[in-house]
């Protein structure tokens, strides 16, 4: 969308970073919004109307601005929110100085130290338990238990879970390419329980619709709301709730959503002695680092493991 006239040169050269963020990087439209808010955030907020006008003490008072800020609940923004914005803000001057523009240095805006990010997963039991939840012949029920079943078998997102298409799955080979976070394309298996799932549920699909999950009308309500629509594709809210709805139904008390099962296909993989590195691949990681977050969750197996198999012939003796 062009600019009006009045817009300001700060104004200008967020815009070709955004657009740089699109085409060079191929960055997803949604995290391409994000850092867009955020650069109008502080660019609303101090006020700056050149590059030349970010200076140390100006990015001081607005990381101040948002530490001291307060959501509508009254809570402070987390350490993770106010490291992103700096993350957003760093990008966007090392953008600057490749285009030969007097600014800040990127390196002279530190992150702050965020905590150990917290990951939450179902062990074997609760995943077997929110699965048979689904229990039941109809249509949505085979779906439901198509979803979870895929979820745990592949480790998707979300969002990678309701933009397959029927075509896109190979049962015969169980696996399929999906196009992750920063349109990477990457290989996914299907394990047999899934693959079982997904067929009874393919096998009883009636409709031509290309989507793979796809909204089923609620007894009375055919399609009000489903028929302005081109497709039936089920959205990424759909399947929380659905998630959630599985989840209380099986008695877990945990906030259990779509990510948890992700989470636990990434454990379960750990813990039966998968190395990092694959599971960093499945899961569509572009940094080791991100996948090390579920590293501390195997630590009491690794005991396990240590008192069984370390120092074995010492004891003997």
């Amino acid at each position: 969308m062009p600019l009006s006239k009045s817009a300001s040169p700060i104004e200008e050269y967020t815009k070709r970073f955004l657009d740089h963020l699109e085409i060079e990087m191929s960055r997803s439209l949604r995290t391409i919004e994000s850092y867009g808010r955020c650069l109008d955030q502080f660019i609303r907020t101090t006020g700056i109307k050149q590059p030349g006008d970010i200076t140390l003490d100006t990015v001081r008072e607005y990381r101040i601005s948002l530490n001291r800020r307060t959501t509508r609940s009254g809570d402070t923004l987390k350490r993770n929110t106010q490291s992103y914005h700096a993350i957003v803000l760093r990008s966007f001057l090392k953008f600057l100085a490749r285009q030969d523009i007097k600014t800040l240095s990127a390196e002279k805006i530190e992150v702050g130290h965020t905590p150990t990010r917290q990951v939450d997963f179902l062990d074997p039991d609760e995943v077997e338990r929110i699965i048979l939840a689904t229990q039941g012949s109809a249509l949505r029920n085979l779906r439901d238990r198509a979803i979870l079943e895929l979820l745990f078998s592949s480790g998707l997102r979300v969002s990678e879970l309701t933009s397959l298409d029927r075509q896109h799955i190979n049962l015969e080979k169980e696996e399929f390419s999906v196009r992750g976070k920063g349109s990477k394309l990457r290989i996914v298996f299907i394990s047999p329980s899934a693959k079982g799932a997904l067929t009874r549920y393919l096998d009883r699909r009636t409709d031509t619709d290309a989507a793979l999950f796809i909204a089923l009308p609620q007894q009375g309500l055919i399609n009000q709301r489903n028929s302005k629509r081109e497709t039936l594709r089920l959205t990424p809210r759909s399947v929380q709730r659905l998630v959630k709805h599985y989840a209380t139904k099986a008695g877990i008390v945990k906030d259990v959503h779509p990510h948890t099962l992700r989470h636990s296909f990434a454990t379960d993989l750990l813990i039966n002695g998968a190395d990092i590195r694959s599971v960093q691949a499945m899961l569509g990681h572009a940094s080791i680092t991100t996948t090390q977050i579920y590293t501390h969750v195997t630590n009491e197996h690794l005991k396990e493991i240590h008192k069984s198999f370390h120092d074995r012939r010492r004891k003997k003796k």
